[in-house]
């Protein structure tokens, strides 16, 4: 048996961008991407906590110390420009793996989105 769990968070970015004209996914500093222990084009999920919406997309690799977060395509009509949100990705895992899994978890500065 597999079970579904928690493998990475971004906890509490803010979006700095969002651009409607491009083919989909979220632009994420890539120093946030290797702290989170997030790789480009993997699934995410994203939850934005100024207005309740939640939905998937795939990451891809923002400029390296730039604190850039930005919705594209679809998914820019679902957030705003300084909207705090939440980056999520899941494994699945064998059960006895899943009990001593540790997600790599992390809490950025909301107002620059870099490592505290």
């Amino acid at each position: 048996m597999t079970i579904g769990v928690l493998k990475s968070k971004i906890h509490r970015v803010t979006v700095t961008e969002a651009n409607l004209n491009y083919i989909g996914s979220i632009t994420v500093d890539e120093d946030l991407m290797d702290a989170a222990n997030l790789i480009e084009y993997e699934r995410v999920q994203i939850l934005d906590n100024n207005n309740g919406e939640r939905f998937e997309t795939y990451i891809i690799k923002g400029a390296r110390g730039s604190g850039v977060i930005c919705l594209n395509g679809a998914a820019a009509r679902r957030v705003q420009p300084g909207d705090v949100i939440l980056i999520i990705s899941y494994a699945q895992m064998d059960f006895d793996e899943a009990k001593r899994f540790r997600p790599a978890i992390i809490f950025p500065d909301t107002a620059t989105n870099k490592l505290k």
